[in-house]
């Protein structure tokens, strides 16, 4: 398995999704999230899907060990011959830990662990400013991509509202939550000389050739 093999941390609204499929597209690799794998495993009944049903059912946490189980499994499927990027995972050190072993049995190791920062008041403002057509779900945000008329989808004219996570309370309680359970993995990252450190405040662009730059230049 070749290509290029990446972590990306960050707190919610910190815009690692968008560059994660910036990177997929670049490097015709895997983009892997947990949750994706969960409800997909649980969807084809597998062996390992209806373990995992059983906890989603139940509104319980899945224990580490199952979610490295299909971590292992969707790291050998065909579409990550290129590599894989983990958005949002691990997200605990035991996990990171897991991570590794699973590598290591490959033959594999991390090229890279991303850490994408923006300022907490930032991730507030860009969280909280966001609103969703009830009706067919378009999104907008009232400062950076507000709809011709307010509280008004443009596309069919069904009311906008605000998700009941995207007040800045809740948008401040996640990112607590956050930083008490990644600061751990940063510290971790580090010490193996993986970690990058991303300036994740600007346009889509320049972060991305900032990006390129943390990843020495492959970035095309």
């Amino acid at each position: 398995m070749a290509g290029i093999r990446v972590v990306l941390l960050g707190p919610p609204g910190a815009g690692k999704g968008t560059q994660a499929k910036l990177l997929q597209d670049m490097f015709e690799a895997c983009q892997i999230s947990t949750g994706d794998i969960l409800r997909k495993a649980v969807t084809e009944n597998s062996a390992l899907g209806k373990k995992a049903g059983s906890y989603l059912e139940s509104g319980t946490l899945v224990p580490d060990d199952l979610i490295l189980e299909l971590v292992a499994e969707r790291v050998k499927e065909e579409d990550c011959a290129n590599g894989f990027l983990l958005d949002g995972f691990p997200r605990t050190v035991a996990q990171a830990d897991g991570l590794q072993q699973i590598l290591e049995s490959l033959g594999l190791k991390l090229d890279a662990v991303l850490s994408v920062q923006v300022p907490p008041q930032e991730i507030v403002e860009r969280l909280s400013g966001r609103r969703t057509c009830k009706n067919c779900g378009a999104m907008y945000h009232v400062k950076f991509g507000p709809s011709r008329k307010d509280g008004v989808c443009d596309r069919c004219g069904g009311a906008l509202y605000q998700r009941s996570d995207d007040t800045p309370e809740t948008i401040e309680a996640r990112l607590r939550v956050y930083e008490n359970q990644t600061a751990p993995l940063v510290d971790y990252y580090r010490r193996q000389g993986l970690l990058r450190d991303i300036d994740g405040v600007g346009k889509i662009d320049e972060i991305r050739q900032r990006v390129a730059q943390a990843l020495g230049g492959r970035v095309q």
